[in-house]
């Protein structure tokens, strides 16, 4: 009997010392922010609140998109902001993109977020990721660049 319970305390101490090792990810506090700002971003899109949606981007942000096949593409803010003004105005449906998920890493100064989205379009839907890099400014996060592809 005392080994079984010798086994069972070396088997509690095994695990006990398992956990302490085990690397603990915390949280930047200003996280929900950044969690808060992409959301914002992306229902600005969604509701065609391009005002809105222009500011998520600093003034000098780069915007690149990652064909399926052929070069990357790289626009200033004002060429990418008319595009996607144009594709609003444009369809014949209305747009609607959410985000599926977020996995974001910052600090005080900056945040990258891979965002996974789904595009809806009538009966059409398109996945895809964004990549952002943020920065903090003044004004709040604002977007210095951001690479998107559909999948």
């Amino acid at each position: 009997m005392s080994r079984v319970i010798a086994i069972l305390l070396g088997s509690w101490v095994l695990i006990l010392g398992t956990q302490s090792c085990t690397p603990t990810i915390n949280t930047h506090p200003e996280e929900p922010a950044v969690r808060e700002f992409l959301t914002r971003y992306f229902s600005t899109w969604s509701t065609q609140d391009m005002e809105g949606y222009g500011d998520c981007f600093h003034e000098s942000a780069r915007i690149t998109y990652l064909p399926i096949s052929g070069p990357p593409r790289t626009d200033t803010l004002t060429d990418f902001l008319y595009g996607q003004r144009m594709g609003h105005k444009t369809s014949p449906d209305p747009m609607t993109e959410v985000a599926d998920t977020m996995i974001i890493q910052m600090d005080e100064r900056a945040a990258i977020a891979r965002v996974s989205w789904t595009l809806t379009k009538a009966q059409q839907k398109t996945t895809g990721i964004d990549h952002f890099s943020l920065i903090k400014t003044p004004a709040g996060w604002k977007i210095i660049h951001l690479l998107f592809y559909a999948d």
